[in-house]
């Protein structure tokens, strides 16, 4: 396995599993993250596994091998990274952290200066901006009428990352 030919399938809408099959049965190593969710189906909990990233699915194949991708009709893009050795080393990571808990979540990483809304807790509501990232957030309210802030300090869980 060479850690520089890992590259990552941007496919069609919930057409992740079919491109992993895809590869299965051409011999193109493959990654399919995939978290575990319980769903209610004709009244009884089902557990099913869906793709822990939606639309991607990551490959290891030299680039003049593309065409038999390609020619799935399910592919949008190969994106291939600037640093394949970092790729290689997060895709190892996730690949633990989901052995230890195969029910995580994916989550939009954040950053400072997002703009956010607080969904639970007792500030509830409150729309404000990230000032600092640590195991509890840093949210500041600004009223830019009066040049004023409130600063409060939230758990990540309890924020929503709103759209620009």
């Amino acid at each position: 396995m060479s850690l520089v030919d890992w590259k990552v399938l941007y496919v069609k809408p919930r057409c992740e599993k079919k491109m992993a099959a895809f590869c299965a049965s051409y011999g193109i190593p493959y990654y399919l993250p995939t978290s575990v969710k319980t769903r209610i189906v004709q009244r009884r909990k089902v557990n099913v596994d869906l793709p822990l990233f939606p639309g991607y699915v990551f490959a290891e194949f030299p680039m003049d091998s593309r065409l038999k991708l390609l020619q799935t009709n399910l592919l949008v893009r190969i994106l291939v990274p600037e640093r394949p050795f970092l790729l290689a080393r997060q895709l190892v990571m996730v690949r633990k952290a989901l052995h230890a808990d195969p029910m995580l979540t994916a989550e939009p990483p954040l950053e400072k200066g997002m703009n956010v809304r607080v969904i639970d807790g007792p500030m509830m509501g409150i729309i404000g901006t990230i000032e600092r990232l640590a195991s509890k957030l840093r949210v500041v309210v600004n009223i830019e009428m009066i040049g004023q802030a409130v600063a409060m300090t939230v758990d990540r869980n309890q924020v929503m990352v709103l759209s620009d």
